[in-house]
């Protein structure tokens, strides 16, 4: 348990946008998800919450190619949902226009104040996690990487897994910290919730009433 978790449990969705003009306002603060397609992202966004549905799942890389954005019960600050990618799934001008608008939300959002990387702890740092870091680097953009499906492997693997990630991650000139959730156990959880509240400067925030 966290002092934040009621604040996490109160995300709610506001609005799915195609590119960067058409996200909410950009005031306040914002987290933003990403990761490929089946690297448990939406699981990762739905425990987070404690939500089942907050975060559509989907079995079929790639379906969702919207940014979707989810609100807090503290005012202007907000959760993000960046398009998942399996690569190997879509054609080549469909990669290049998603890459295009991602670059564009990296480089030009204002009130992003971090990058949650997802990652299966079992194939990290994949083609779009390289991608993703570069653009962390190139504009100065923090990330923490969320090892998911711990689960799947022992303490010792996993914690090796993981100071492996960081050590990647400060050699490309990120500023990054790492660890491993489960969305099967909740393992993690309240480390996540303890990171995203520091981003989101929540600790001297005064949560307001969300009407659903």
């Amino acid at each position: 348990m966290t002092p934040f978790d009621s604040i996490f449990q109160s995300a709610h969705f506001i609005k799915s946008a195609e590119k960067l003009s058409q996200c909410p306002l950009d005031q306040g603060l914002e987290v933003a998800f990403a990761g490929r397609s089946n690297a448990g992202k939406s699981t990762s966004l739905n425990t987070l919450a404690n939500q089942r549905k907050l975060a559509r799942t989907s079995k079929t890389p790639g379906r969702t190619q919207l940014i979707n954005c989810f609100g807090l019960n503290v005012e202007d600050r907000r959760l993000v949902d960046l398009p998942g990618y399996g690569f190997a799934k879509v054609p080549i001008a469909m990669k290049e226009n998603w890459q295009a608008h991602m670059q564009d939300y990296l480089m030009n959002r204002r009130s992003l104040v971090g990058v949650v990387l997802v990652m299966d702890i079992r194939h990290p740092m994949k083609e779009f996690d390289e991608m993703m870091l570069e653009w962390a680097a190139n504009n100065n953009v923090k990330v923490h990487a969320l090892l998911t499906k711990s689960d799947k492997l022992k303490r010792g693997p996993a914690q090796a897994t993981m100071l492996k990630i960081m050590k990647e991650m400060k050699a490309r000139g990120v500023e990054a910290s790492a660890q491993t959730f489960s969305g099967l156990n909740g393992d993690g959880v309240d480390q996540l919730r303890e990171k995203l509240a520091q981003w989101l400067q929540l600790e001297n925030t005064t949560e307001i009433p969300v009407n659903l």
